[in-house]
């Protein structure tokens, strides 16, 4: 929550400064070449404040000022113009730019106005809604009593928050299965709902995001279904006109009629934000993107680390061709806290956070006995009680460096961090420029560095600067019409109550009413007069993050202790039997894992080895949804069914990446039916192109590897959302050919994004192959972590003719376009 009064820098470290250090050699402990490929600086920028609306009421003004807000920026006062006139709202702006007032100031001036008024406000993650709670209860307003209701409230607190507290503070998964399932004790807070609050709203895409949209509808309805056509209490109608003369009561009535609260969504910058955020609620949405914000000058690096002596990365056991990007993030935020600047370090995985965080404590250690203890890993599984004083203490500048996943990227009011390092591309630019944010949120000059893994897309990035900061940002895909959505979220909604005909268009229309009537087939619904009815005894199970039941809980088998959670579905590779668990820099091996009870059981141990699970796969084509035949070439997309297992892992040697052994393991396998995009090529044609027959699986398994590397540019999706499968002749398509399926249920909206912009794609895939310095294929080109294949067969330039055949023949579209990019 920004304002004029807050963002006078102070003295400070100076993170340019640091980089130029880093660049001329610093105290990093290695020797070479320039790892900086680009610096991009982004001047500063001056904020544009107005007066505060007349509806603002004289003690929220003074709460603000006491905080330092004395006045606010123009688009906050925009966005809170729009609400308080019952027009649903989206403010994408940048980082740091104070979004917080926008929906504050409508929902908390109503609350002091109408004593009967509720708000409700969603947050993806339960840090960012605790964060929130503080700013609003920091306020010390009379009688707005917020209070957050999520899986950490204890069960002595919640009956009076369902009957007292009016701005109510949870996160989507506590409103799917804690408050909807529940209305009738909800049912006072329901009828008096004023505004809905959806923070971070860019997150909610793919899968969870198509589940959020249905549990906003199934919250719609049920605010319908409690009647309370709302009216602003206190405020003469001549005053509800906002900024275009609507009236309140109209402005509050969706666009189908139904009255119900207003919807105000903060999200990042991002593409479409209006069209986004209509998708998630249901209902048309003015987007506000004008940032009126301050800006402090930003300085962003392109990171690549250096080439490793000798290292060779044409071999199958993936040994790494450049130092590690985790080895070398901690290297920086080491250094960074040495010299005083407060650090921020993004890394992509829980186990990678808490490999920065040992490393760089080590290294801190060595240097200054004790300075170790002022970094920390935070990340998700661990316990509330451990976020919240991880929180606590990197906001009061006790710990200076922290290596976290993306649990910390997500709007936690972090004012006062000089530098944000990140560990690998976050798999979308709106993820990139949300975590680069997070530095100089007070207005001061900050840093942000990009360190590059080994791994295609990074590689073309950090040597493509113009694919990081000339392009505009993605747009958020969802697709609420998912079948594997749909079906269980009208399940759910039967639940809470009989779905009737009026319901059909609140859920989607015409493909509604035929995944009701499948479900009635099934004996899920039963169709009455009156409308649709949940037949079971119980509440559909339905998982809003597509993880597929209860997280596995990880315990020390000694002590009985829990260590903290694993989602199910990614078990298999984290805490598979032989598995390296670390915690808060304590490293665990997994003696068992017990999928059916949902837990594995650890015990400590240091061993020098990591372990990498390997995975083999299957796939057959369902149907096909559309296709283009250019000639020897065809580019589809449509339903298919993949079976993968979890097969062996791999033990490889810390530091090196010495592969040690491979070890079997018996874990089930795993069905899938999703979308995926697949494109094939006649054999004459690669005979053509000097491809020789028995290279053909090696051209287009490194085609594979490298197109699902490259896939994040064009689609907002992260590597290991999707999957791919290579063959010189698939018994569905006859043909040899190259698959890239989403990896979830139903798909994501990723495969018919790559269908639409598969030119782009592709020709970014064939440049970087192309412009790889090594001879035969390596992890900045054609090697996957994730091959089941141990990377073996690939064929690094038969893979760059393979492409040339698709992109010789394939045409061009609209979405293929430079100037529509995401």
């Amino acid at each position: 929550m920004t304002s004029p009064a807050t963002v006078t820098p102070g003295p400070a470290p100076d993170p340019a400064g640091l980089l130029r250090r880093w660049r001329a050699g610093g105290q990093l402990p290695r020797q070479g070449p320039d790892a900086v490929t680009h610096v991009e600086r982004l001047p500063a920028r001056d904020g544009v404040s107005v007066p505060w609306p007349d509806w603002v009421p004289d003690q929220l003004r003074a709460a603000l000022a006491a905080r330092g807000v004395d006045r606010p920026w123009q688009h906050q006062a925009y966005a809170a113009e729009l609400a308080r006139a019952g027009r649903h709202v989206v403010v994408a702006t940048g980082t740091g730019s104070g979004k917080s007032l926008a929906y504050l100031l409508p929902a908390l001036a109503t609350l002091l106005a109408d004593p009967r008024a509720t708000v409700l406000y969603l947050a993806p993650t339960k840090a960012l809604a605790a964060d929130q709670l503080r700013t609003v209860a920091g306020l010390g307003l009379d009688g707005v009593r917020p209070a957050c209701y999520d899986g950490d409230t204890p069960q002595s607190e919640r009956a009076w928050i369902r009957q007292h507290a009016r701005f109510v503070l949870t996160n989507p998964d506590m409103l799917h299965r804690g408050i909807l399932p529940g209305h009738n004790g909800w049912s006072q807070f329901l009828r008096r709902l004023t505004y809905v609050i959806v923070d971070e709203c860019h997150s909610y895409r793919g899968v969870f995001g198509s589940h959020v949209a249905h549990v906003l509808r199934r919250l719609r309805r049920q605010t319908e279904r409690y009647g309370r056509v709302r009216q602003q209490a206190g405020v003469p109608a001549a005053r509800r006109g906002g900024v275009d003369g609507r009236t309140g009561a109209a402005g509050r009535a969706g666009v189908d009629g139904r009255a119900g609260p207003t919807f105000v969504l903060a999200s990042a910058t991002s593409g479409a934000p209006e069209q986004s955020a209509g998708q998630l609620t249901g209902l048309p949405v003015t987007a506000v993107t004008e940032d009126g914000a301050p800006r402090g000058a930003v300085t962003f690096a392109l990171w690549e680390p250096p080439l490793l002596p000798g290292a060779r990365a044409d071999t199958e056991d993936l040994t790494p061709a450049r130092r590690s990007a985790l080895r070398e993030s901690a290297d920086l935020l080491a250094d960074a806290v040495s010299a005083g600047v407060r650090t921020l370090a993004f890394v992509r995985s829980r186990r990678g956070a808490e490999v920065v965080a040992t490393t760089a404590r080590r290294a801190l250690d060595e240097a200054v006995p004790g300075l170790g203890a002022r970094v920390a890993a935070y990340r998700a599984g661990f316990l509330a009680e451990e976020r919240r004083a991880l929180e606590r203490s990197l906001a009061s500048g006790e710990l200076l460096g922290m290596a976290t996943t993306n649990a910390l990227e997500l709007g936690v009011d972090l004012v006062g961090l000089d530098a944000v390092l990140i560990c690998g591309y976050p798999g979308t630019r709106a993820s990139l420029w949300q975590q680069a944010g997070r530095a100089g949120r007070a207005g001061r000059e900050a840093l942000a560095v990009l360190i590059a893994r080994d791994d295609p897309l990074d590689t073309y990035l950090v040597h493509h600067p113009e694919a990081v900061f000339g392009r505009p940002v993605e747009a958020t895909v969802l697709d609420p019409t998912n079948p594997y959505v749909l079906g269980p979220q009208l399940c759910c909604a039967a639940a809470e109550g009989a779905l009737t005909s009026a319901d059909v268009e609140l859920f989607g229309g015409a493909v509604v009413k035929q995944t009701l009537d499948e479900l009635v087939a099934a004996g899920l619904l039963r169709r009455r007069p009156t409308g649709w009815y949940w037949t079971a005894a119980g509440r559909p199970d339905v998982d809003l993050r597509g993880e597929g039941g209860a997280p596995v809980q990880v315990v020390e088998e000694a002590t009985g202790r829990l260590l903290g959670t694993v989602d199910p579905g990614s078990s298999h590779f984290l805490v598979h039997p032989g598995a390296v668990y670390l915690h808060q820099g304590v490293s665990y091996v997994v003696d068992d894992l017990d999928l059916a009870d949902a837990y594995a059981l650890v015990h400590a141990e240091e061993p020098d080895w990591s372990t990498h699970a390997r995975e083999v796969t299957s796939l057959s084509v369902v149907s096909v949804r559309e296709y283009r035949d250019a000639g020897p070439v065809g580019l589809f997309v449509g339903d298919v069914d993949v079976t993968s297992q979890i097969v062996s892992y791999q033990r490889r040697r810390i530091g090196s990446g010495e592969v040690l052994d491979t070890r079997p393991l018996d874990l089930p396998a795993r069905q899938l039916r999703t979308v995926a995009v697949w494109f094939t090529a006649s054999p004459a044609a690669l005979a053509a192109a000097g491809i020789d027959p028995a290279d053909v699986p090696g051209a287009l398994h490194a085609a594979e590897h490298a197109a699902i590397g490259l896939l994040p540019l064009v689609a907002t999706c992260d590597r290991w959302d999707i999957g791919g499968l290579s063959t010189a002749s698939h018994a569905d398509t006859e043909a040899p050919t190259v698959f890239v399926y989403d990896g979830h249920p139903g798909g994501a909206g990723f495969a018919e994004r790559a269908y639409r912009a598969a030119r782009t794609w592709l020709g970014a895939t064939r440049d970087l192959i192309a412009a790889c310095g090594c001879e035969t294929g390596c992890p900045s080109c054609v090697q996957s972590p994730k091959c089941g294949n141990g990377n073996n067969p690939l064929g690094k330039a038969d893979a760059v003719r393979v492409l040339d055949v698709v992109l010789t023949n394939l045409p061009q579209t609209s979405a293929d376009q430079p100037s529509d990019p995401g």
